[in-house]
């Protein structure tokens, strides 16, 4: 009786380890390359720590491709199945005559992500200041440094006449530059702004996402064979972004930063939440995926004013809202 007692029990465990083991051999990876790591991609790091993607049997390979040049790169070559990056990419691969067009299909920032930071910690600010001054910009082409030139000329500004303007360095390096004594005033992601603040490298005076308007800042976009070969999975991977966003959405900007915690190591707690709370305040991270046709014409307008857009394209050529669509009434 003992012999067949520790039998079953040997039976048991190796039946729940194998089950264990085909559930996690079940999980379908997805390479995501994000742009860069910046807790203005909040949602993202929500869905992953709170499981979310694994709920629906996906498991992310996240890596992060440093600038939307490699970032394309990357997903033309299927480095990546799908990219989180600025939607005028897009636009930009589907004017060179791409066979195989870039489709953006889960919004999920729809404001500019970044914050005017200046050398020198000013008693007031007023945009006319940057008249005359240093101006370390974004790469020419990129979202951030269109919707930053948007601003600009909006406040009467030009970007070309009345700054001393430099766009020559590598996105990854345009912080590092700043801090080394490059420029009077940078235009920079969190929470690399704050960090700055917080180590009086640099004092934010003002936000590009507060005065540019609701655009298609960052999207997840995917190749259009790849979409139609993995419906179930980009549905599967949009459900748990809207979970995410959702969550996001009615949670607290220090609930927030307890769960992405874990990818945001070396940022201390205090700038994290302070960096969530002024994303959430500007309305900066969407609340469902859908990149809806307003939007997407406020990004060709930007494109258009800054001398970077090859051509008009249509909403429905470039943007599926049918997965998003599907996923907000799963």
């Amino acid at each position: 009786m003992r012999k067949l007692l520790i039998l079953f029990t040997v039976f048991m465990l190796s039946f729940f380890t194998f089950a264990a083991c085909n559930k996690k051999e079940a999980l379908q990876k997805v390479r995501v390359g994000e742009v860069t790591h910046s807790l203005f991609y909040a949602p993202l790091y929500v869905a992953i720590g709170k499981g979310y993607f694994k709920e629906e049997g996906l498991e992310l390979d996240l890596q992060t491709t440093a600038g939307g040049d490699k970032t394309m790169t990357a997903l033309l070559s299927n480095g990546i199945d799908i990219a989180l990056v600025g939607s005028e990419t897009t636009i930009y691969v589907y004017s060179q005559g791409a066979k195989d067009p870039v489709i953006n299909f889960a919004q999920l920032t729809q404001t500019d992500g970044t914050f005017l930071v200046s050398r020198k910690k000013l008693e007031s600010f007023n945009w006319s200041d940057l008249k005359g001054t240093t101006f370390l910009g974004q790469r020419k082409g990129g979202m951030p440094q269109m919707a930053g030139e948007f601003v600009l000329k909006k406040h009467g500004i030009n970007p070309q006449k009345d700054l001393n303007l430099i766009q020559s360095i590598e996105f990854a390096n345009i912080a590092n530059a700043f801090a080394s004594g490059t420029g009077d005033y940078v235009q920079l992601f969190e929470p690399t702004a704050s960090i700055f603040e917080k180590e009086g490298k640099g004092y934010i005076v003002a936000s590009f996402g507060a005065e540019s308007g609701k655009i298609p800042y960052t999207s997840f976009m995917a190749k259009e064979s790849y979409l139609k070969k993995n419906a179930a999975v980009a549905e599967k991977f949009t459900k748990a972004l809207y979970k995410a966003q959702q969550w996001v959405d009615t949670h607290s900007p220090e609930e927030i930063a307890k769960v992405v915690e874990p990818f945001f190591k070396d940022t201390p707690k205090d700038i994290m939440i302070k960096v969530i709370e002024r994303y959430k305040n500007q309305n900066s991270y969407a609340t469902n995926p859908i990149l809806d046709e307003e939007e997407w014409n406020n990004l060709q307008k930007i494109m258009k004013e800054a001398g970077e857009l090859p051509k008009e394209v249509e909403h429905d050529t470039l943007v599926n809202t049918s997965i998003a669509e599907k996923a907000i009434k799963q």
